[in-house]
């Protein structure tokens, strides 16, 4: 039996032995075929732009470190803009083509890739949009070209923005799992589905007022770029002028419909290139490589870039998650960096904890007494987001940003009702009358009700504090904007929640200038790692991440939204300075 065991054992080690070689001779191939970092890049190439993976704001990966971007799908916004930057002045660099997008990026990151379009565009490079189909994000962006081509058999999707909010009331009262919640916020509705089966008229009216916000701003950029009134455009989304090949050539959205070997024929002729050879396509995952060599902002004074994306956490923090730990972190570096001069803090966040919200914003109050922070929101500063925001020396937010959501909650997870209905009975014993606070097996009480409440109250107007200080309002005027209420960019900056229009390069631009600064480079915290050596670190990681695609691809995408909407908020401890809601805008 033992030996059995043993051999048992042994087979088991030498398979996990024969894993890791596989793995690391796989990670030695990676490394050597990296070797080469840059592409060659000949003389009439197109620029391919194919944004077919995620988009961070920042993948944040050490340059040096050889295993940096390995197994990594993700792409980074910065990136992305910076090498767009470096091809409006490569001379080998004739063009670019939009070929086929299903975008993966928030409406603002759509927004600053599209700025960095148009500026390119000034160059006289040409810009051509190919689509076998566009949603309309991808519409957004390649509205920006000078031609836009679509499939014979495909279709626009423009019909304006839409988003669904789901309700658990009934689930709560029939599986006998709910959740307990103390809010504060007319408007604070991430709590609402919990409540109620259907949306209340305060909720209705702001989801519907911010829709409005973010598809005038769409229309009207559409407008610009292809001379198209917004009353036009809306009478062709609400007719559904789109929905053919046909019908969106006619509506004038689209230049021509073609096959792509014609797209590509059109493109030779107008290079002046033989249609008999092949287009030289520098695909802009492989461009990035190259641009990342060729720094456009250099000198010795830096302006510091902290990027600080995901929900709000506490705790230390990672590359998707904000955390007091790595922020604060990047933040007294940048402070105590002599080269350093001014700090832009991109945020992207719908919020989370209040409190890693609050301890954020005390080490931005610590730095604002020697260097200046500007903050540049993208596509959702909400909100955590907000309040990390609000004290900044200046706020910059994208006219698609959405920001705001000034108010707090509480959820707590009850399970009363299903212990009860499958005879679970739970006793508690303490040493004092408020020892046993709450149990998930017990109705909540009042009392205990009461000091929840009592605690949102406090943080609620710590948070109007926040606010009324960094903006220089009253408390009153910052509650008349706050109770939870979301708000786009442009209604934002209309109502002083934020300071100006316009992105993270216009936030660099402005701490420059506060410190009168003409020549700087750029320093870019913090540094994460990679997702190889999470993998070495965490073999576990990696099967829980295993275990979700598993469950994802048996269930379906939007039954398992629904089930990580549910985790999440089970998983809620604490007060939480949140987004109102989970918005997945159509």
């Amino acid at each position: 039996m033992n030996f059995l065991r043993n051999l048992l054992a042994a087979i088991i080690g030498c398979l996990i032995a024969f894993g890791i070689m596989f793995v690391m001779f796989l990670v030695l191939a990676a490394l050597i075929g990296q070797g080469e970092d840059t592409v060659v890049v000949k003389d009439n190439s197109v620029l391919e732009i194919q944004l077919q993976t995620p988009i961070n704001d920042y993948v944040g990966m050490d340059e040096s470190n050889p295993f940096a971007g390995l197994f990594n799908v993700n792409q980074g916004l910065d990136e992305i803009l910076h090498a767009i930057k470096v091809a409006k002045e490569d001379n080998k660099i004739k063009g670019i083509s939009l070929n086929n997008n299903v975008i993966m990026a928030g409406l603002s990151q759509t927004q600053a890739i599209r700025d960095a379009l148009i500026d390119f565009a000034e160059s006289g490079k040409f810009i051509y949009a190919y689509g076998d189909f566009y949603t309309q994000k991808d519409y957004y962006l390649a509205s920006v070209a000078h031609e836009v081509y679509l499939n014979p058999v495909g279709a626009l999707d423009f019909k304006g923005l839409s988003t669904e909010v789901l309700f658990f009331k009934d689930l709560q009262e029939k599986s006998g799992i709910k959740m307990e919640v103390i809010r504060h916020g007319k408007y604070k509705s991430a709590v609402e589905p919990f409540l109620a089966n259907e949306m209340s008229e305060a909720n209705r009216t702001q989801i519907k007022e911010l829709l409005d916000a973010l598809w005038h701003s769409m229309l009207t950029n559409i407008s610009e770029s292809r001379d198209i009134s917004v009353e036009d455009l809306n009478h062709i989304a609400d007719t559904l002028g789109t929905r053919t090949s046909k019908y969106a050539a006619l509506s004038g959205l689209i230049d021509e419909v073609v096959y792509f070997d014609e797209y590509e024929s059109m493109i030779k002729e107008k290079m002046g290139v033989d249609t008999a050879d092949d287009l030289n396509y520098v695909p802009i995952s492989d461009y990035i490589r190259t641009a990342s060599k060729i720094k456009i902002n250099s000198g010795t004074d830096k302006i510091a870039v902290i990027f600080a994306q995901g929900e709000i956490w506490y705790g230390e923090g990672g590359s998707d998650v904000i955390g007091q730990g790595i922020i604060n972190d990047a933040l007294k570096k940048a402070r105590e960096d002599k080269n350093v001069k001014a700090i832009v803090l991109r945020v992207n966040s719908p919020g989370g904890s209040a409190l890693a919200s609050d301890i954020i914003w005390r080490e931005i109050e610590i730095t604002k007494q020697s260097k200046p922070v500007v903050v540049s929101m993208g596509d959702v500063a909400a909100s955590g987001g907000y309040y990390i925001a609000a004290g900044a020396d200046k706020i910059f937010a994208e006219p698609t940003t959405i920001t705001g959501s000034i108010g707090v909650f509480g959820t707590i997870p009850n399970i009363s009702e299903l212990a009860e209905n499958i005879g679970v009975n739970a006793e508690q014993v303490g040493t004092n009358k408020n020892s046993v606070d709450y149990s998930l097996f017990e109705p909540m009480n009042d009392s205990f009700r009461s000091n929840v409440l009592e605690g949102i109250e406090a943080t609620y107007e710590t948070f109007l504090d926040r606010v009324a200080q960094g903006r220089g309002i009253t408390l009153a005027q910052a509650d008349s904007v706050a109770q939870g209420r979301v708000w786009s960019g442009v209604d934002a900056k209309r109502l002083g929640l934020v300071d100006e229009l316009g992105g993270l390069d216009e936030a660099i631009a402005a701490a420059a200038e506060m410190v009168e600064l003409d020549n700087y480079g750029i320093r870019k915290l913090p540094k994460y790692k990679s997702d190889f050596e999470k993998l070495m670190e965490d073999l576990g990681g990696a099967t829980a991440k295993s275990k979700e695609s598993i469950i994802q691809e048996e269930i379906g995408v939007e039954a398992y939204a629904i089930l990580k909407e549910i985790k999440l908020a089970m998983q809620n401890k604490g007060v939480q300075a949140r987004m109102p809601f989970t918005l997945n805008i159509k």
